[in-house]
C-alpha cells in the first residue's frame, strides 16, 4: 500500500500500488472518466478498498472514499467540492437486495462472498484501465 496526497482535497489516500499509479497518471493528464462503470460497481470497489485497509466501512467513511476516488460521479451539480450522499442511497439498497453487501447506514457495510467476487472483478477492470 502506498499513501498519496490528493492535490484537490489535501487528504491522504491509500491505494494498492498498481491502481495508485494508474489513477495518478490520469489525474495528472486529465480528469478521471468512469462513464462505463456503474455507481454500484464503484461502491463495491470502495467498500472493498476500505475493508482491505483494515477499517470498518461506515456510511460516512464510504461517502468519503467514493468522493475521494470518484469526485465527478458524486458531486453536487452546483457545488462540485461537496459530495452528494443521496447518490449512494438507492445503489446501496440495490446492492443489499442483490445480496452483495450486508449492513445499513446506521451500522457498517460488509461484502458478502458474491460481493467480494464482483468487487475483485471491478478492481481488475479498474487496474487494467478497462473502465478508465
Amino acid at each position: 500500500m502506498v499513501k498519496w496526497q490528493s492535490p484537490k482535497l489535501r487528504t491522504w489516500v491509500r491505494f494498492p500500488q498498481p491502481l495508485q499509479v494508474k489513477i495518478m497518471q490520469n489525474i495528472k493528464g486529465q480528469n478521471l472518466n468512469f462513464s462505463k462503470a456503474s455507481v454500484t460497481d464503484l461502491i463495491l470497489f470502495c467498500i472493498h478498498s476500505i475493508i482491505s485497509n483494515s477499517e470498518q466501512c461506515s456510511f460516512e467513511r464510504l461517502v468519503k472514499e467514493c468522493f475521494t476516488l470518484f469526485p465527478d460521479t458524486l458531486k453536487f451539480p452546483r457545488y462540485p467540492i461537496w459530495p452528494d450522499s443521496r447518490k449512494l442511497d438507492r445503489p446501496l439498497r440495490a446492492l443489499r437486495d442483490e445480496k452483495l453487501i450486508i449492513g445499513d447506514p446506521k451500522t457498517y457495510f460488509i461484502l458478502t462472498k458474491t460481493g467480494e467476487e464482483k468487487a475483485a472483478v471491478v478492481y481488475k477492470a479498474l487496474r487494467q484501465g478497462k473502465l478508465l
